[in-house]
């Protein structure tokens, strides 16, 4: 299995006993049912091809109702921590559509979940461990039909058009002819500023839609 994917040692027994409740549950559903994403990928609390999966902020992927079942299952006074990385866990997205057949309970369970922890606080170390799955999501719906609302998306642009306009001109904090290598690291803070920013702004977006 991929290290990636394995349970934490402090969450194994949590888990383990949330397996063979599943598992039970589970012994007469037919295999045809399951509706498979990521083929390459399990979900690693019932070791089975994830079904209606969700990724968490952290970056790992569960069935929904797994992670769901986890969150429910657990004596947790706030938001969970992820079963593989102790991340706190504060949003849920789904990778599956809310039209699909049997997916109307999960959605709620996401929504509801989201809807009490994703205005929690967060640590600027938090929002940089959270940047990769946050951004590929904001980007990924950026460029899809009926993904973001056109306001978050001209936000963006003007964002990256922003930055793009600073990144060629020629006025620097630290101008690289006369530091060399080191002129490049407001480049680089300006763009890592940027990332940070849209990441707020699809949390935000994300907040928004439980409210509508």
């Amino acid at each position: 299995r991929n290290e990636h994917q394995n349970i934490h040692p402090e969450n194994q027994e949590l888990v383990r006993a949330l397996r063979q409740q599943l598992q039970s549950e589970q012994q007469d559903a037919s295999a045809s049912d399951r509706h498979r994403f990521y083929t390459d990928m399990s979900c690693p609390v019932c070791l089975q091809q994830a079904t209606f999966p969700i990724e968490t902020n952290c970056g790992h992927l569960f069935c929904g109702s797994c992670i769901i079942a986890y969150w429910r299952y657990g004596s947790w006074l706030g938001a969970i921590r992820c079963p593989i990385c102790r991340q706190t866990v504060t949003l849920f997205l789904p990778l599956f559509g809310e039209d699909q057949q049997d997916a109307t309970q999960v959605f709620q369970d996401v929504n509801d979940y989201n809807r009490r922890f994703s205005g929690q606080p967060r640590s600027i170390m938090e929002r940089i461990m959270d940047l990769p799955t946050l951004l590929r999501h904001a980007f990924r719906e950026m460029f899809s039909v009926g993904g973001l609302f056109w306001m978050f998306r001209i936000r963006i642009f003007l964002c990256l058009l922003g930055a793009l306009l600073y990144l060629a001109s020629p006025l620097d904090f630290l101008p690289e002819a006369l530091f060399g290598i080191l002129g490049f690291l407001d480049d680089f803070f300006v763009i890592f500023l940027l990332l940070i920013y849209i990441s707020i702004m699809y949390r935000e977006v994300v907040t928004q839609r439980l409210n509508r």
